[in-house]
């Protein structure tokens, strides 16, 4: 059973004239443990699918399944459950509470969990391990470098072991060299198991991918399996 499966998927905004159509009938399947990206020139669709997958957004019409159930079939409260539980994210710019220390952050996606406070700690406390930042643990986010505040966020997506990460622009804000670093780390977790979608319009950060699905104009106009991989070892690219 793929983890993610979709059906003649389609999108638009609006209910009345002007009516926009995002996306045009999308099918495809991801599997579990895959590392994909998502990519395609601004306005391809890439962000619009990546909320649908992420249970941001609801499509028109066709069917998204995830695990085998009808996503359709959700009403507001599980799909707010499903995002806190089965889905971490990271974003581009970030999004870290500046005041807060990288713990704090870390643990933000508990907050309305029942576990006890001393579990949150655990928990989050893992994450930050995971991604080589126990160092950090206590420094505030704002006196991070870009690349470590990446790390916190990575690590913030982790901390619920979500079924799904996305990584939407994940190197964006960075330079080359820290951004590799973070694909290095992106990959680490794929190879211990974890299902990755990265959505960006960057090649040198599709590369890292096993995969790639590529956008144009709400339309899939390739899928195909990477053969110029890069590889990583320690969380760094060679």
């Amino acid at each position: 059973m793929s983890l993610i499966e979709v059906l003649d998927l389609k999108k638009q905004f609006g209910v009345e004239e002007p009516i926009t159509k995002v996306l045009h009938g999308l099918s495809f399947k991801i599997e579990k443990g895959e590392l994909v990206a998502i990519m395609g020139p601004s306005g391809s669709g890439k962000s619009t699918l990546m909320h649908i997958l992420g249970f941001l957004d609801r499509p028109t019409t066709g069917q998204f399944k995830f695990n085998g159930e009808d996503v359709s079939k959700y009403d507001d409260n599980k799909l707010a459950r499903y995002r806190n539980e089965k889905v971490g994210f990271v974003f581009q710019a970030f999004h870290l509470l500046p005041k807060t220390s990288v713990l704090e952050n870390v643990k933000l996606p508990l907050v309305y969990s029942n576990i006890p406070e001393k579990e949150k700690i655990k928990k989050a406390e893992k994450a930050v391990k995971a991604v080589h930042l126990e160092h950090r643990m206590h420094y505030l986010s704002n006196k991070l470098s870009g690349g470590e505040k990446q790390r916190v966020a990575i690590a913030r997506a982790l901390v619920n072991n979500p079924d799904i990460i996305f990584a939407d622009e994940p190197t964006g804000n960075l330079d080359s060299k820290t951004g590799a670093q973070i694909m290095g780390i992106i990959e680490a977790l794929n190879n211990e198991g974890k299902t990755i979608i990265i959505v960006t319009h960057e090649e040198d950060t599709a590369k890292h991918a096993k995969r790639i699905i590529n956008l144009k104009d709400g339309l899939i106009i390739s899928d195909d399996v990477v053969k110029d991989r890069r590889y990583a070892k320690d969380g760094l690219y060679k």
